[in-house]
């Protein structure tokens, strides 16, 4: 598990299904002024860790971990969003639940800054699929990281 878990359990990840759900900021609330930043809100009762990945001038750029506990949200870009593309990992404190995509990146156990996405075992790292999340070039958005519904099996 590359997110160093704060109790150090391990399972495997169909133990549990989670979903991403994904929206654009709306409108601010009139009280409080308008923010923009990449933010990751955690849905779940559990602390999640996450890492973005995104292009930069010097290339492909993955950063962990941001720490986010149960029922919060955090930046993890901070500031006005210049990338029309970024990408997301996450995974519970548990190791119950992991949230993936299919663009490989390279990432580390502790904190870490990578530039370039190949050969991460070769440069010591480990490599994990993060999911896409097309802006669509606006400013600020939000990612909000949630359990799946349980789905109940009928008894006979």
């Amino acid at each position: 598990m590359p997110f160093r878990s704060l109790r150090g359990l391990r399972a495997p990840v169909a133990a549990l299904c989670l979903a991403f759900g994904a929206s654009l900021l709306g409108a601010p609330a009139l009280s409080r002024p308008a923010r923009a930043d990449f933010r990751v809100c955690n849905g779940t009762q559990t602390l999640v860790g996450v890492a973005v990945g995104q292009r930069t001038a010097e290339g492909w750029v993955s950063e962990g971990w941001w720490r986010i506990p149960a029922t919060t949200c955090r930046s993890v870009v901070e500031g006005e969003l210049h990338s029309r593309y970024y990408y997301l990992y996450a995974e519970d404190a548990e190791g119950l639940g992991r949230w993936a995509g299919p663009v490989d990146m390279c990432i580390a156990e502790n904190e870490f800054r990578i530039v370039g996405v190949k050969d991460c075992f070769a440069r010591g790292f480990q490599k994990m699929g993060f999911r896409e999340y097309d802006t669509g070039g606006q400013g600020s958005w939000m990612v909000q990281l949630t359990e799946s519904p349980r789905v109940e099996t009928p008894k006979p």
